[in-house]
């Protein structure tokens, strides 16, 4: 009890955590999670309650135990009645009830059979839980099911859950056997193959040796009844019953309380014992009563009578089996555990008869589960113990391998020769090659779709497959040994020639240099420098008189363009008083008018009303004449009766005729009135109508005026005009209604003066109740009349205040042109109209809308301000550049005075020398020759070694000096030499160890270095003066050519050494880069143009990494911060930023360009930030790059102009894009039908509309996604941030929903059931899109929801009250009058489809008038999100950055 709770490579922490996150997914609250997980404990508690034997008979259960406490503490019971009861049981009689106790064995199989119980009570209330969470509102047709089971089980002991388990095994084994089989077959009749049965076992004798009748089962369950029933019993009777009998039950030899079942895998020994206890698994009523009676809710109800039946799969799915399965006998033993396996069993071979089963057979290559271990005995046993064996035999009997004809093709496509490949059916050269391949014709068959073969002949075909592969392999390899062989050949034979070229070139140069050329040359260089110095003055004179002419002529322009500038915003100011007083009468006209049109429709409201009023009075009165007809009917029975009394009565009978004539002729004369009445109604009826036409007339004459002056941008004002025509249409609709209904009214009338005549005649008394009623009905027709005349003057008061209107706007257009005329007059028009757009110009053309006229002219007074301000950029830019100029020949100037007084110092330490160098001016060529060896090493060595080979150079210095003095010793030379060799390979071997003591004296050597260069420099200036001297002594230079030469082969192998000693430094420390380009002052505009305006975006987005070029501008600004050179940084960045705004603007429309630039000037804004030194930018920086921040500048204001480019780009970005797909939604999202069959009728009574395009069927739903993935693609190669290609679909799927619902809104023809589910079926499409392309959290799945509700409201039901209230729930991102606009336009396709009501489309706006939404029809599709450019650290190491040689940047050198 306890143990070890810890298993390895189980955390139990997290499995808890997840089961209840999987709770709360289904929507358990934590109140019942935490029931079922005391029910889960309690439990747990039970089964550790010891029970203590007393005596035989007797057993007990201590009070104080505490796992008893907690159980009962948790579940809410007594813990002494739970331990009374879970060691005695109740047995009743019928005169009386007896306690007996149990023995410790029947208490703890009662305490198992109780805790099994209230587990199995959990399950199924967590599974009804589950599925009532799962469950949905339609009725449910299918379902999916899974089936986990392990498979056949044998063990050393096997008892009755093995028993039940290897049952349930030989049932589902023979489903696979049957289903298998089943399959063949099919595949082998679709396929047209002959084919024969093939013979399987069948497991069917074990099946009914287990479940048939007086099976082991039943006589299981017969033993259980029978009260002193034992296993031993059981068993002996199966003995009997099947010992000798049946071949598939057999008796251990060496056991008698165990038996043997051959099953379909194998053999298995099953032991008796507890078969029968297993099989009752009782739980006694005191127990139960004891659960009942629990405190704890949950586990009460789990024990109460008549629980509700729980269904596996539901209510709502009927399963009905497809093959004839045996039912259980349902007589007996329905309660043992046998009976309800067998029940359950029985169910699931019943569902998956009638379901489609699907097989997953699961193999462990070991029992240990150690890795690289391959247990080959346990996996045949698996197998034959799965059934896998089996299944491999049925299909290898026939043709196990099977290729489709595309698949054959492709994959022995090497295999075909060229005459087979010139076939056009694929089919038929699968034939051929395979005729040739295989020349038994038995191996394979042919069928529809694919190609049979019979075992062996596919791995036939690999080998051959595998062999002409290994041919071709050779050939290429053949091939391309040679042309490496060929190409090393032509490099040796290069290099050969180059050194030959070198050698020959030296020795003409060593042949060619003379006394007579030195001085040759010395003289030229004199003239050199004169004629320099000459040129440059006179340059420096034409500058400077240039410089102060552009000064005066710069400083006038500034001086008018200041003038102009405050002239036109003079003017501004005037222009703008005018049309804001213009705006201001505008609104309050708008007001007015809305104010109007509010009091007409409520008036209008008001009649409608009142007319309600009167509809339901006049009903009525119908019900009270039919009241009046029922009485007539009962007096003229009366009268049938009283017939001989008024024979009797003829007298008083005359008089009453008299007094009827009377009153006849008084209710003619009423009648007559009422007649004329009615005929003033018609004829007022009739005037209403011609008034009505003939408004409408002057409408549409008004309408069509109007047209005619608009312009397209007006499109929005047409459409609320046709709005209104439309209402006015419905009004006058509404006002016929009425008029109908006055005519019925009138024809009610007609009917109640036919029914008062008759009334008059047969009965006098309702006369008086009858004129009443005309009464009324004279007044009801008299406020008709009224209400009449209030709709007229309504309708006067609105054609009064149109012309009102239109009389204003008039007089607004007047005073504008006026307006406008002034101010066009100080501009060039032509030039304006040049600048401006065919938009602009329709604007400026329009009717007259002060608004447009306003815009128009803002958008000329913006033409003239961005062509002033390019002159401007020209001029300032030109400006700069003059001052560039300036500035550098400025600095020339005192470059070249500086070299002058330098040349002067120099000249006056020469001549100082010359007096020391006359004695030793023999040793002067000897010098000459050292100092050119020693600058060819010296530049050998700073490419190889940086730093270090100056240090280098100034021991080859020391040494060199050392050299000189050993040449002033003529007489003792070579024994110099000699003792200098010894020291030198001494100092070779100190080298590596004084390696640091150089690098501690680098800085001493440089200057050293410095000034010996100044000193060689003197040399070469001396050198031509010299040589007069050196002519007398040629004779002695020649004698000593040998010493010189062997000179010169001791300091190569000095420098070898040194090099040596060097390269083992240089592989210790590899040199590296500091992630700078060195650029030259006069190369900036050449690094502008080839890295930015001649960069082509294909040759880089291919094999490079993202944002290259704005990689190489940064590594230039770190250059240009380390020299702290701020004029040259700003130069940089303003070069760099013009760079791109003019490649930007030269390539407008260019999408790729676009693209290409945006990403780069996102990854040089990153890298500005990245290296900036400021904290929040250096989080994600490794230590090197932190190295690598600029120093000594701050760049955030040009961060803040790169992002304000970078806005600008993205702008034109999203307007080419935008201008790409336009043209293809309408065609693709609404035209094209995706669902053939769908949208294949029209609606009648509509004519065929105009295409968005002229030819709908070049664009599809497929062309909307292969634009969006050409987008997404580009944006992705072109290295675009994820975070910005996610918001420029978001901005693509706004225009595309967008587009969708206007061109919805305005095609009545379209709005329809079967088209919203058109629109679904291509939203679906783009939201695969959007998942295809993992773009989910983009929210452009959110933009597309306005056209999805639209979509469903087309489909959705549209009759009942419910309806509308499913309708203003659901369409949330709809306004209320798109949701109107779609109810009003919806026409039905066919008859199966009804029109809207318009009594459902007032309910659902009776809805609608909460919202507080937008009145504004039309989506604005030119609508831009706001875009965010996120900080995105470049991975990239600078130092690791190398320059393609396709940019052209040679002339940039890497530090």
């Amino acid at each position: 009890m306890g143990g070890n709770t810890v298993i390895e490579g189980v955390n139990d922490r997290a499995e808890m955590v997840e089961t209840q996150k999987t709770f709360t997914l289904l929507g358990f609250k934590e109140d019942f999670q935490m029931d079922v997980f005391k029910i889960l404990a309690a439990i747990l508690h039970l089964g550790n309650v010891q029970i203590t034997a007393v005596g035989n008979e007797r057993s007990s259960v201590s009070e104080d135990d505490s796992h008893l406490k907690v159980f009962c503490e948790l579940l809410g019971l007594e813990s002494g009645r739970v331990a009374q009861w879970l060691c005695n049981r109740k047995i009743v009689t019928s005169s009386e009830t007896v306690v007996k106790p149990m023995t410790r064995p029947q208490a703890v199989n009662a305490r198992d059979a109780l805790a099994k119980k209230i587990y199995a009570h959990l399950f199924d209330f967590i599974v009804e839980r589950i599925n009532q969470a799962l469950q949905f509102s339609g009725k449910q047709h299918t379902f999916i099911g899974v089936l986990d089971i392990y498979g056949f089980e044998t063990f050393d002991v096997n008892s009755f859950e093995q028993f039940c388990i290897n049952y349930a095994n030989e049932k589902l084994q023979q489903q696979f056997n049957m289903h298998v089989f089943k399959l063949e077959q099919e595949e082998y009749m679709k396929e047209d193959i002959p084919w024969t049965l093939i013979d399987f076992y069948d497991n069917q004798p074990v099946i009914d040796l287990i479940e048939a009748k007086m099976g082991i089962l039943e006589l299981l369950d017969e033993e259980c009844l029978l009260p002193h029933g034992t296993d031993e019993n059981w068993l002996q009777k199966l003995y009997n019953n099947f010992v000798n009998k049946n071949p598939l039950f057999e008796k251990p030899r060496m056991s008698n309380t165990s038996f043997v079942i051959q099953h379909f895998a194998d053999k298995v020994e099953y032991k008796c014992e507890g078969f029968l206890e297993k099989n009752r698994d009782t739980v006694y009523d005191m127990l139960v009563e004891i659960l009942r009676a629990s405190k704890f809710h949950l586990c009460a109800n789990f024990f109460q009578e008549n629980p509700a039946p729980l269904s596996p799969f539901g209510s709502m799915i009927t399963v009905k089996s497809a093959k004839q399965v045996i039912k259980p006998n349902s007589k007996h033993f329905r309660t043992t555990v046998g009976s309800k396996f067998r029940s359950s069993l029985y169910l699931l071979m019943e569902t998956l008869n009638a379901t489609t089963p699907h097989y997953v057979r699961c193999i462990k290559p070991n029992d240990e589960k150690l890795p690289f271990e391959f247990d080959s005995k346990r996996i045949v046993q698996q197998l034959r113990a799965c059934g896998v064996l089996e299944t491999i035999r049925i299909s290898a009997q026939s043709y196990p391998s099977r290729w489709t004809y595309i698949e054959f093709y492709s994959r022995y496509g090497i295999l075909m020769t060229k005459q087979e490949l010139s076939f056009s059916d694929k089919k038929e050269v699968c034939k051929a090659v395979l005729h040739r391949l295989i020349q038994d014709s038995n191996q394979y068959q042919f069928g529809k779709t694919k190609i049979f073969f019979r075992a062996g002949q596919v791995a036939y075909l690999e080998k051959l497959r595998l062999d002409k592969l290994r041919q071709s392999c050779v050939v290429i390899q053949k091939h391309i040994r040679g042309w490496l062989q060929r190409k090393k050949f032509l490099r040796e034979r290069r290099a050969a020639l180059i050194i030959q070229r070198y050698f020959r070139g030296q020795q003409t140069v060593r042949k060619a240099i003379t006394a007579v050329a030195l001085k040759e040359a010395w003289a030229a260089i004199i003239i050199q420098k004169h004629c320099r110095g000459y040129l440059v003055r006179n340059l420096y004179q034409l500058i400077h008189v240039a410089t102060i002419t552009i000064q005066a002529y710069t400083r006038g322009f500034l001086a008018r363009r200041r003038y102009r500038k405050m002239l036109e915003e003079h003017k501004a100011v005037i222009l703008q008083k005018y049309a804001r007083a213009w705006l201001a009468r505008r609104r309050f006209q708008s007001i007015r008018r809305f104010v109007l049109n509010i009091q007409l429709t409520y008036r209008v409201q008001r009649l409608q009303k009142k007319l309600e009023d009167q509809n339901k009075e006049n009903h009525g009165l119908v019900e009270k004449l039919t009241s009046l007809a029922a009485l007539r009917a009962g007096d003229v029975e009366k009268i049938q009766k009283l017939e001989a009394e008024l024979e009797r009565a003829a007298a008083h009978r005359r008089s009453y005729e008299e007094k009827g004539k009377r009153y006849r002729d008084a209710v003619e004369e009423k009648l007559a009135k009422l007649q004329k009445h009615n005929s003033e109604l018609e004829t007022q009826k009739d005037q209403i109508q011609l008034k009505l036409q003939e408004k409408t007339e002057e409408l549409k004459e008004k309408m069509d005026n109007l047209t005619k002056q608009l312009f397209d941008d007006v499109q929005k004002e047409e459409r609320q005009r046709m709005l209104l025509e439309k209402s006015f249409e419905l009004k006058t609709q509404d006002y016929e209604k009425q008029i109908q209904s006055l005519k019925e009214v009138i024809k009610a009338l007609k009917d109640e003066k036919t029914q008062l005549q008759q009334l008059v005649e047969e009965e006098h008394v309702t006369s008086d109740g009858l004129k009443a009623e005309v009464a009324r009905l004279s007044k009801q027709a008299k406020t008709i009349s009224e209400f009449e005349k209030e709709i007229q003057l309504l309708q006067a008061q609105k054609i009064d205040v149109e012309k009102h209107v239109q009389s204003q706007k008039r007089e607004m257009r007047e005073k504008m042109s006026e307006i406008t005329k002034q101010l066009l007059e100080s501009y060039d028009i032509e030039d304006v109209r040049s600048r401006l757009s065919m938009e602009d110009l329709e604007h400026l053309n329009e009717d007259g809308e002060l608004w447009f006229a306003y815009e128009g002219l803002k958008k000329a007074t913006r033409v003239l301000e961005s062509h002033f301000q390019s002159q401007k950029e020209c001029y300032e830019k030109e400006i700069e550049a003059l001052n560039f100029k300036v500035v550098h020949l400025s600095q020339e100037i005192n470059h070249l005075q500086k070299l002058f007084r330098e040349e002067n110092d120099i000249n006056e330490s020469i001549r100082l020398e010359v007096t020391r160098l006359t004695s030793e001016n023999m040793m002067i060529p000897d010098f000459k020759q050292q100092i050119s060896e020693l600058e060819k090493q010296k530049q050998d060595l700073e490419i190889r070694l940086n730093e270090q080979t100056e240090k280098m150079k100034g021991k080859l210095e020391e040494l060199s000096n050392q050299l000189n003095r050993s040449q002033e010793e003529e007489g003792t030379q070579r024994k110099a030499m000699e003792a200098q060799n010894e020291i030198h390979t001494k100092e070779k071997e100190k080298l590596i160890d004084k390696i640091q003591e150089m690098q501690e004296a680098s800085d001493h050597l440089k200057k050293q270095f410095e000034t010996e260069s100044e000193v060689k420099s003197n040399f070469w200036q001396e050198a031509s003066r010299l040589t007069l001297e050196n002519r007398d002594l040629e004779e002695e230079l020649d004698m000593k050519d040998r010493v010189i030469k062997k000179l010169q082969d001791q300091v190569k192998t000095l420098s070898k050494t040194a090099g040596k000693a060097n390269d083992v430094h240089s592989s210790s420390g590899p040199k590296e880069y500091l992630g700078m380009l060195q650029y030259k002052r006069e190369d900036e505009a050449k690094l502008i143009q080839n890295l930015i305006l001649d960069l082509k975006p294909r040759g880089v987005v291919v094999n490079m990494i993202p944002g290259l070029p704005a990689h190489i501008l940064f590594m230039c600004v770190r250059y240009a911060d380390s020299l702290n050179d701020a004029n040259m940084l700003k130069s940089l960045m303003n070069s760099t930023i013009n760079g791109i705004k003019q490649v930007v603007k030269e390539h407008l429309e260019d999408f790729e360009m676009l693209s290409f630039w945006l990403s780069n000037t996102c990854h040089f804004l990153n890298c500005l930030k990245q290296y900036s030194g400021e904290e929040e930018f250096m989080k994600h920086n490794s230590p090197h790059q932190n190295k690598n921040c600029l120093n000594n500048f701050d760049l955030s204001e040009y961060r803040q102009i790169l992002s304000d480019v970078a806005i600008r780009i993205y702008h034109q970005f999203i307007i080419i894009m935008e201008k790409n797909i336009q043209p293809i939604i309408v065609p693709g999202m609404l035209e094209y039908e995706s669902l053939q069959g769908i949208s294949g009728l029209k609606p009648t009574g509509f004519r065929k509309r105009s295409s968005s395009v002229d030819d709908t069927d070049a664009y599809t739903m497929t062309s909307v996604l292969q634009q969006l993935s050409y987008f997404y693609t580009t944006m992705c190669q072109n290295g675009l941030d994820p975070e910005l290609v996610r918001q420029a679909v978001k901005q693509l799927f706004f225009l595309i929903g967008a587009v969708t619902l206007n061109s919805l809104f305005l095609r009545k023809d379209m709005c329809s059931c079967r088209k919203g589910m058109q629109i679904r079926c291509n939203i679906s499409y783009l939201e695969e899109w959007l998942k295809d392309k993992n773009l989910q959290n983009s929210l452009a799945k959110e933009t597309l929801e306005p056209l999805s509700q639209a979509a469903w409201l087309l489909q959705v039901k549209k009759t009942t009250d419910s309806d509308a209230k499913e309708i203003y729930e659901r369409c949330t991102s709809l306004s209320a009058v798109q949701i109107i606009k779609i109810l009003n336009s919806y026409t039905p396709i066919d008859d199966f489809e009804k029109r809207v009501t318009p009594s459902f489309v007032r309910k659902v706006q009776a809805l609608l008038n909460s919202r507080e939404d937008s009145s504004q029809l039309m989506l604005d599709t030119k609508y831009l999100f706001q875009v965010t450019f996120p900080f995105t650290p470049s991975p990239h190491a600078l130092e690791m950055i190398q320059i393609p040689s396709s940019f052209k940047l040679g002339f940039l050198n890497r530090l």
